[in-house]
């Protein structure tokens, strides 16, 4: 039998998880919101920003699973901006037909989910928080790649980005979703 190494107990060993600390922080904020929020859009109680319910199949299982999003209504389009990146519930959009929008006070609507390429989504991202304020006390607090939802952004007035390279690396990391209307 072979003996083991000693390693003192301390936090010298690498952490599972490699993000940014600000980045975990956002993440387990969503995740402790997205409950609540999940219960309030159906009843029509104010969120505070532009949130909806989505009703996206999985790409294995094919379950529907609900998950609050903000969206951004610019230029006549809808948009969606997956939060997490291109996981969860952002490839599950990404593979899927058709999806149930629901409206505060639960009215839903069958939308068809197309993603956007990152040079357009950049764009997109530009043009809709262009008139506004950048905020770099903001953007220290959050870091180079932790980004509240663009509908967030817009809703209270901010912009975070400045470039269109910053533009093009938040596209990049969160895929941005056109909720089209589904045809009669």
């Amino acid at each position: 039998m072979r003996k083991r190494e000693w390693q003192p107990m301390t936090n010298d060993r690498p952490s599972r998880d490699h993000r940014d600390p600000r980045e975990r922080i956002a993440v387990r904020f969503f995740r402790m919101v997205n409950p609540l929020t999940s219960r309030m859009i159906p009843a029509g109680t104010p969120t505070g920003a532009p949130n909806v319910l989505l009703l996206i199949p999985g790409r294995r299982s094919g379950i529907e699973r609900t998950t609050p999003v903000t969206v951004l209504d610019f230029e006549g389009h809808t948009y969606v901006q997956a939060t997490y990146g291109a996981s969860g519930w952002g490839r599950n959009l990404r593979a899927a037909d058709e999806v149930t929008m629901i409206h505060s006070g639960g009215r839903r609507t069958p939308v068809h989910p197309a993603e956007i390429s990152p040079d357009e989504a950049a764009a997109i991202l530009r043009r809709a928080l262009a008139p506004y304020h950048r905020s770099r006390l903001l953007r220290r607090l959050l870091g180079p790649s932790v980004r509240p939802p663009v509908g967030l952004l817009r809703r209270y007035r901010v912009r975070i980005d400045d470039t269109p390279q910053e533009y093009l690396a938040e596209a990049q990391r969160h895929p941005l979703f056109e909720l089209q209307p589904k045809s009669p």
